[in-house]
């Protein structure tokens, strides 16, 4: 049995502590996002995964870069593990909705309603207002028909608790509190991303970024008007999206180890040439991975390595890790073309001409990962090509309350044959599955393409003469 880890890999058992299993279910949907990434062809990727308690966000970068945290604090405590970097919002489904005296204003998460009792809607006794109740009161979701029918919703329950916890301190009445509980957590989402992409050196609009998670498709369009973005992807099996990344991760082994290896030194002008020292470093990590899988019967000729250097520049705090297929110094060529390698990274992440290589080029870790290609899902390219198919007749219509739109709109709701490939629908429009919800907010347009996956497109508005 092979069980999934936080470091984006799996192992059987007898080689798997409790330790490298918290977070590995949103850690694979990172996974499946970078296979998801290369098979579709969509460069660079933001993972978001929107769940019933919590908001995960995680970087795919095209160049093959995973990031890490090597030392993160798992609730109170530091360990000693290497994690796929994971950064958590309380803002999920289940967030409660509270109003917070001192700024007048309301509180999204991170405390959570869960699933025992639930939001107030599932009528199984929770009383605090949720992010799916303001959701159900806007006429989003189907109460009859939520999670293929399998948990009837009770609206009477969903508006009670949003008046008795929040309209009266608002001064606001029903419709513009849970307005105002959607816009909340949809701003909280989209800064997120924000921050973590940029505080990482990259820009929003050049990521492709994927809406998952039962919540994911219903919030897409919210999240990318407050993020200033035009497009959004919900992935093939989006409802269950971290449970098929979890069956398309390779056994895997990560080690490292810190060392001070400057390439290049300003002050006495010269290249690294102590050879040995680094390719002994390498040999090592190799060496403890490739044990790791031979003690759990991997033939060794299966064996491959990926070597990840943190490099960076003088004695800044920013380091850059770089995939290298240099897996040994034989010459100054190799030290050089590693450098150069390192410079183009920084330099498409953090802008052209920010590079210093006058102040030095150091390396601070060693990373080996040693692993064994499992079998994957095979992801089918989600271009937007060939003719669009017009929408199959709607199932029912609602008054459904948008941001942005004074009163109801009337909107068309469309069943599973809206996910055919080809089928483009313009918003405002719902589309109910039997797995998850798709909210085509108005403005933007519904594409459905090959295996379920769907693009949010934002309409262009045309110019006035």
């Amino acid at each position: 049995m092979l069980v999934s880890h936080n470091s984006g890999g799996m192992a059987q058992l007898n080689s798997t502590d409790a330790l490298q299993t918290v977070h590995s279910g949103p850690v694979s949907g990172v996974a499946a996002s970078e296979y998801l990434a290369a098979a579709a062809e969509l460069g660079n990727v933001v993972a978001t995964d929107m769940g019933g308690t919590s908001f995960d966000i995680g970087i795919v970068d095209q160049g093959g870069v995973r990031h890490y945290d090597f030392n993160p604090v798992i609730d109170r405590w530091l360990v000693s593990i290497p994690m796929v970097h994971l950064v958590t919002l309380g803002a999920g489904g289940g967030s409660i909705a509270r109003f917070d005296r001192m700024f007048n204003a309301i509180e999204i998460g991170p405390q959570s309603a869960g699933s025992d009792p639930g939001p107030a809607c599932y009528d199984r006794g929770g009383t605090q207002p949720t992010v799916t109740d303001a959701d159900l009161v806007l006429g989003y979701l189907d109460p009859k028909h939520y999670a293929n029918g399998r948990i009837p919703l009770n609206p009477k329950r969903a508006r009670q608790a949003i008046e008795d916890s929040l309209c009266d301190d608002l001064d606001l009445d029903l419709v513009a509190t849970a307005k105002l509980i959607k816009r909340n957590v949809d701003q909280q989402m989209a800064n997120g991303i924000a921050g973590e992409l940029r505080t990482r050196g990259y820009e929003p609009k050049d990521f492709t970024i994927l809406a998952y998670g039962g919540n994911g498709p219903l919030h897409a369009c919210g999240i990318a008007n407050a993020l200033g973005v035009d497009k959004i992807l919900a992935p093939p099996y989006s409802s269950t999206f971290s449970a098929c990344g979890a069956g398309n991760v390779n056994q895997m082994h990560i080690h490292e180890m810190s060392t001070w290896t400057v390439l290049f030194d300003p002050m006495a002008k010269s290249f690294f040439c102590d050879y040995p020292s680094f390719n002994r470093g390498v040999e090592e990590l190799e060496r403890r991975g490739r044990e790791d899988l031979l003690r759990q019967g991997t033939p060794a000729d299966k064996i491959k390595y990926r070597l990840e250097l943190d490099m960076r520049y003088g004695n800044q705090r920013v380091q850059t890790a770089v995939v290298t297929d240099i897996h040994r110094f034989d010459a100054q060529r190799d030290v050089l073309a590693l450098i150069d390698q390192f410079h183009k990274s920084y330099g498409a992440r953090f802008g052209e001409g920010s590079q210093s290589p006058e102040t030095g080029v150091r390396i601070n870790t060693i990373r080996v990962c040693s692993y064994v290609e499992q079998p994957t899902v095979a992801f089918a390219k989600l271009n937007l090509v060939g003719k669009s198919l017009a929408a199959p007749s709607a199932v029912s219509r609602r008054d459904v309350h948008f941001i942005g739109s004074d009163g109801s709109l009337d909107t068309p709701v469309y069943d599973d044959r809206a996910r055919a490939p080809g089928t483009r629908i313009e918003g405002p429009a719902i589309v109910v599955t039997r797995a998850t919800t798709y909210l085509v907010e108005p403005g933007w347009t519904y594409h459905a393409v090959a295996q379920g996956g769907v693009w949010f497109i934002k309409q262009v508005a045309e110019q006035a003469p």
